[in-house]
């Protein structure tokens, strides 16, 4: 892989990670789920060319951002896992999530799953998550990891490399019928 095409994609990245971070506001703690296709970053079909560089290059942008304003990413894996989630144990502790046991392999869980098993200081395989806010990279189905109500949030980041970016905040339910009145500081 190019030099410059993978420091291009760390940049798409990172600006990506933090628009949505700030548009979500997301608060310390929270927690930022994320797939990424590598093959689709790389122009290819999602599943058919996976490049664990091209993952390298979009993890240390996202987790940059995610670090530097105190989150915790969950990275999805690819469906051959069950779009099973990677994330820190101290995190699935947190959140009292039964820990599965799995590694991720580039063509069995993703590139960009294997790449977070690695770079995590504590890794551990969960099954589900409910996190505040996504990013789905090359169209990996993300919202199953989304605690209700996913909204979607605009950003001018549109693609990470060739891949298709889309990125989700959540909100609470409204609840009460026509005539509650909603905290606008929760939209």
């Amino acid at each position: 892989m190019e030099e410059a095409f993978l420091e291009k994609v760390k940049e798409q990245a990172n600006q990506a990670a933090e628009e949505l971070i700030g548009k979500a506001h997301l608060s310390e703690g929270d927690i930022l789920v994320v797939g990424c296709s590598s093959s689709e970053v790389t122009g290819e079909r999602i599943g058919t060319s996976s490049s664990i560089e091209t993952a390298e290059a979009v993890f240390e942008g996202i987790y940059e951002a995610v670090r530097k304003n105190g989150l915790y990413l969950a990275a999805q894996c690819c469906e051959h896992l069950n779009r099973a989630i990677i994330m820190e144990e101290e995190l699935a502790k947190r959140e009292r999530l039964p820990i599965v046991n799995v590694i991720p392999q580039p063509k069995a869980g993703g590139s960009f799953g294997t790449t977070a098993y690695k770079r995590f200081s504590h890794p551990v395989a969960v099954e589900h998550i409910k996190a505040q806010a996504g990013m789905d990279i090359g169209d990996t189905l993300i919202g199953m990891h989304l605690t209700e109500v996913a909204v979607p949030v605009r950003i001018s980041v549109k693609e990470i490399g060739q891949a298709h970016l889309v990125c989700a905040r959540t909100r609470g339910k409204f609840i009460g019928g026509e005539r509650a009145v909603y905290d606008q500081d929760m939209l």
